[in-house]
């Protein structure tokens, strides 16, 4: 039984089941508002704990709070402390069934999981949408996002606040105009996982706990397979097991490869490989990584190999000890790498960004590095917004009034391609190898990485395709 917040409803299973189906089905085109320069948006959100709780206060500021949804109560109530009014949940399905129509704007902050069931049900009903990266938990469900927010006009962000910085948005720019040359290759690393999995853990607890009187378990597991509570899994935890999180690539690479993402024009690869897997278990990400993307040739560029590196190669999980998974050091060219990082390779230079955000960088050319102020930079070719995470919400608000999602540059049609790149690099972490990618198709050239490109969904938790 769903346990829900003061001031929720109580739907009958039947009752439930029918609105349910009843929305799921509903393709018709709902027209966006049309917002004066005063108006205010009607805002909820789901997941306002943690991350999500910064998420929520700046999209709250750029309207009323109708309702917001959180599976922990003690955390619902902190972040509705300004908002005395607004509507309680501990199950967005209902959030979204009881006040689908009333919303304009919708923060999806949750496990990743969870982010595109969520945020197709309320896109279905016509509310713009901002999700946390990654934006998705499958490639599959990527694409869905992508095809339902183009098909019914919907304005999203994936929130990779990296996007909003201006040094980002100038280094994609010079990339663009050939500062580097014909860009060859793609290196990015990441100080994650900072969060329990393999090799501590490669298994389910066999201990039983009782759930806290606070905690919605059977919506915090929503469309996974269910499992006893336990504290290992939430809160933050839940990074490291396949079920919910997606691991070190998914979480950071969002945010450690945009420039590359942007600057590059990157689309699909054609082909991914394991290069260096940690051992392989079935419920938790591996203790290191080093993955290869292998993007084509298009009318703008050449062939692009995209490197990845997480975890410490070696780690057994005893001391902790291993080395650090990182690119060749002769890149570096005398740079002391980071804990995280990118480092985009031209025939012309080498541009390396010393953070997750690419807000930051330098370019080594002719034998020295070169800060970013000391490079000839392009005419601007991309909208400035300079103002961190909040600016991300800012932007996307900019897209609503204006009815024009393209205003927001992290919108699914940018931030769909790339999860959909990223996420294949996990499924190549977990099978092994290397397999082709049919990005049209959704396909590859290996029965076991196909299976997991989709996944299947507990009943009344899942969502229709686009």
């Amino acid at each position: 039984m769903t346990k829900s917040y003061q001031k929720t409803y109580h739907y009958s299973r039947r009752t439930f089941l029918g609105a349910a189906a009843s929305t799921a089905f509903a393709f018709n085109f709902f027209p966006s508002r049309v917002f004066g320069a005063n108006s205010k948006l009607q805002v909820a959100g789901i997941g306002v704990g943690g991350k999500g709780k910064s998420d929520f206060d700046h999209a709250a500021v750029h309207g009323d709070v109708v309702a917001a949804c959180d599976i922990d109560s003690r955390r619902l109530d902190v972040a509705l402390r300004k908002h005395p009014d607004a509507v309680k949940f501990s199950d967005y399905r209902e959030l979204l069934s009881q006040y689908g129509d009333k919303i304009d704007a919708l923060t999806v902050s949750t496990p990743d999981h969870t982010h595109a069931p969520a945020a197709m049900m309320a896109m279905q009903k016509g509310i713009n949408v901002y999700v946390q990266k990654p934006m998705t938990h499958t490639v599959w469900e990527a694409r869905q996002m992508t095809t339902l927010a183009n098909a019914k006009g919907i304005c999203t962000q994936m929130g990779n606040q990296g996007t909003a910085e201006n040094g980002l948005r100038e280094g994609a720019e010079y990339i663009r105009a050939g500062g580097l040359g014909t860009v060859k290759d793609i290196h990015a690393w990441t100080n994650r996982p900072v969060w329990p999995q393999a090799p501590t853990i490669t298994a389910r607890p066999s201990e039983a706990m009782d759930v806290p009187s606070h905690v919605d378990w059977d919506s915090f597991v929503g469309p996974a397979p269910m499992r006893p509570y336990h504290s290992c899994y939430a809160p933050f935890k839940w990074r490291g097991w396949y079920d919910y999180g997606t691991g070190a690539l998914g979480d950071m690479a969002c945010h450690t490869t945009n420039l590359a993402f942007m600057g590059c024009e990157l689309t699909q690869p054609t082909k991914a490989e394991s290069v260096n897997t940690g051992p392989i278990n079935d419920e938790t990400y591996p203790s290191w990584a080093s993955i290869n993307l292998y993007f084509p040739k298009t009318e703008k560029r050449g062939p692009i190999k995209f490197h990845w590196y997480e975890g410490k190669v070696g780690n057994n999980g005893k001391d902790n000890k291993g080395v650090k998974n990182l690119p060749p050091m002769d890149l570096f060219h005398g740079q002391t790498p980071k804990n995280s990082g990118l480092l985009i390779v031209g025939t012309d230079g080498i541009m390396y960004s010393p953070n997750d955000y690419g807000a930051d960088w330098l370019v080594y050319k002719g034998g020295k590095w070169h800060k970013k102020n000391e490079v000839e930079l392009p005419e601007q070719s991309i909208a400035r917004n300079g103002r961190g995470d909040a600016g991300m919400k800012e932007e996307w608000v900019k897209a609503i009034r204006e009815n024009k999602p393209e205003i927001a540059l992290s919108n699914f049609n940018y931030a769909g391609n790339l999860t959909e790149a990223i996420l294949l690099g996990n499924v190549a972490m977990r099978v092994g190898g290397k397999f082709k990618w049919n990005a049209k198709k959704l396909t590859t050239n290996r029965k076991d990485a196909n299976q997991l490109i989709s996944k299947a969904y507990r009943s009344q938790w899942g969502f229709v395709p686009a």
